[in-house]
C-alpha cells in the first residue's frame, strides 16, 4: 500500500496577533517510490510567516494525510514512521504529569502507544514527554 510522500517533523510554534513563528527542531521527509527516501531539515531553519498562510499549508498537508489514513489505516504510517524513530532500540525516558518509565524504546503499537520494555515488562504509554 503506498503511503505517498509526508513529512514528519516536530516544531515549536508560536504567534503573535499578526504572525506565526515555526521553530524547526527536526523534520524528516519521506518520499515517494523512485526518490530519495530521507532528507533531513537543518535544526535552527526558522520561517516567519502570516497565520493565513501556515494554517493554509497546515491545512492541506492534513487534508492529505487524511485521505491516507482513511484510505489504508494507521498501518502504513506506522511502518513508516518507525522506519524513522530515533532511538527504537535504545533506553529513553517517557515522562507524563504522573510517572516516569525508563526502558528501551520497542515499538508503537497499532493503537500509536509508544511501548517501552521495562523490567516489569512491555509498559504502553499513550501520552508523554520523551527524553534522550
Amino acid at each position: 500500500m503506498p503511503i505517498g510522500a509526508a513529512t514528519i517533523a516536530v516544531a515549536v510554534l508560536f504567534s503573535t496577533s499578526d504572525r506565526v513563528i515555526v521553530t524547526t527542531i527536526s523534520a524528516v521527509r519521506i518520499a515517494q517510490a523512485g526518490q530519495p527516501s530521507v532528507s533531513q531539515i537543518s535544526d535552527s531553519a526558522i520561517r516567519v510567516v502570516p497565520p493565513e498562510v501556515f494554517l493554509d499549508a497546515l491545512a492541506a498537508e492534513y487534508a492529505q494525510l487524511e485521505t491516507q489514513f482513511q484510505t489504508y489505516g494507521f498501518a502504513p504510517i506506522r511502518t513508516a514512521w518507525l522506519s524513522h524513530a530515533a532511538r527504537l532500540g535504545e533506553e529513553i525516558v517517557a515522562r507524563t504529569m504522573k510517572d516516569e518509565t525508563r526502558g528501551v524504546f520497542e515499538d508503537v503499537d497499532a493503537q500509536g502507544n509508544l511501548i517501552l520494555r521495562t523490567p516489569k515488562g512491555r509498559v504502553p504509554i499513550t501520552a508523554a514527554d520523551v527524553f534522550f
